[in-house]
């Protein structure tokens, strides 16, 4: 007998099927045991007059007839005949997967990892990652970019040289790398023009916040032949519609667990664009106090006027001061052609036209400190022909705590990674 997944099997009333998934949880009534399997697709009750002895997270194969039964989840349930047993659990179970993970502190779940992604609410957080991953890659193909892997070992700082892992290379200092940028830049002047990648970024920041982990996804794009940051903010706006129409139908079920939506797709046409002084004053004028910086209140405050004024909460903000951006950064006197996107009060996406002519380039990174030897080979790309272009990049674990309208950022991120947390 096939096997059949437990959402498919509530439809099979009056046959006979089998299915084979996690003991998820056990009530004995005393002459009548309730069990319910877990697998991929959702959950299933068993009924049985027989003693069930297995620990709860055992793993089974049961068969039986499907009956309705309006309590039952899903409206039906299996006269359970017989099951094989495919693996035990113990019954040390050091964190419960049946219960709402917030009845749980961060740190529990964490510290047990492997056992709390078991959860189904915990487990559905990846469910929707795994979406805007998709989507992602979807949306970008579709707009003719082509997908790039690129080393996350380099032998210097792709912003700077701040804020990096270093590790011993066979007997050099190499470092873990901050994001794909110079190499995404190889690639648009190779003649691709439009790449993207999706990969692991790392920081060496000494943050302890609900917004930062030192290793995260980025979602990176980097596009030819623009002459500002308005084609990037474009194509982003579009991609953001996508996304939310593409969470919405095929995530409904892991929004309501958590109850949370997303903007309708079409409101994405109205994400405003005001410029980085003009955020500061809109913030001032909203607050009474002085925003001396974008910092994370700005960012909320910012986000609920956008929702209250334009009926989404996101908003861009571009031309940012020049010291606030990387040394590649296109300058636009003291601003430059760059932009952050605000999601529900935070920043999801860094981007802007970079700099491409060579005798700029020079210029620009002796203003920040550097000499071009210390970028090696990456000079040649601009020295020898490379067309005006631009990029960003999304925070993967960003955009899915904010559509889940999670506390902390570590709860979107599989294993996260942290000043003290270096394992599971």
């Amino acid at each position: 007998m096939d096997r059949t997944l437990a959402a498919d099997a509530i439809r099979e009333t009056g046959k006979t099927v089998e299915v084979a998934g996690w003991v998820h949880r056990i009530r004995d009534l005393g002459g009548v045991v309730f069990v319910v399997i877990r697998d991929r697709s959702g959950r299933l009750q068993l009924v049985t007059d027989k003693e069930f002895p297995l620990n709860v997270e055992s793993v089974i194969r049961a068969r039986g007839r499907i009956k309705e039964n309006e309590k039952a989840p899903g409206g039906a349930e299996m006269e359970l005949e017989s099951y094989d047993v495919l693996a035990e659990a113990a019954p040390d179970l050091p964190v419960a997967v049946n219960q709402d993970p917030e009845s749980l502190g961060l740190d529990v779940i964490l510290d047990n990892r492997m056992i709390s992604l078991r959860n189904p609410k915990i487990l559905s957080i990846f469910r929707v990652q795994a979406t805007c991953v998709r989507a992602f890659g979807d949306f970008f193909r579709s707009e003719g970019f082509t997908e790039i892997k690129t080393s996350k070992i380099i032998g210097g700082g792709s912003e700077g040289g701040t804020n990096l892992f270093s590790m011993d290379y066979f007997g050099k200092t190499a470092y873990l790398a901050q994001s794909p940028q110079l190499y995404k830049q190889t690639m648009v002047a190779s003649g691709l023009e439009r790449v993207f990648e999706i990969g692991h970024a790392y920081r060496a920041e000494k943050h302890e916040t609900p917004r930062h982990i030192n290793e995260y996804v980025s979602l990176d794009i980097e596009m030819g032949f623009i002459e500002s940051e308005a084609p990037l903010m474009e194509i982003e706006r579009r991609f953001m519609a996508y996304l939310f129409e593409t969470v919405r139908s095929e995530n409904a079920a892991d929004l309501e667990i958590w109850g949370a939506d997303v903007p309708d797709p079409s409101a994405c046409d109205s994400i405003p664009i005001i410029s980085h002084d003009e955020a500061k004053k809109l913030v001032k004028s909203e607050t009474g106090q002085r925003a001396l910086e974008i910092n994370p209140e700005a960012e909320r405050v910012l986000c609920d006027w956008a929702e209250r004024e334009h009926g989404i909460a996101m908003v861009f903000v571009n031309e940012f001061p020049r010291r606030k951006r990387p040394f590649y950064t296109y300058p636009q006197g003291q601003k430059t052609m760059s932009f952050d996107l605000l999601f529900r009060g935070l920043e999801i996406t860094t981007g802007g036209r970079r700099i491409n002519e060579y005798p700029m380039l020079l210029e620009a990174v002796s203003k920040f400190g550097m000499t071009i030897e210390e970028l090696g080979s990456y000079g040649d790309v601009f020295k020898y022909g490379c067309p005006p272009h631009g990029g960003f990049a999304i925070g993967l674990e960003r955009i899915t705590q904010k559509i889940l309208g999670l506390q902390n950022i570590k709860e979107a991120t599989l294993f996260p990674r942290d000043r003290k947390r270096v394992s599971p």
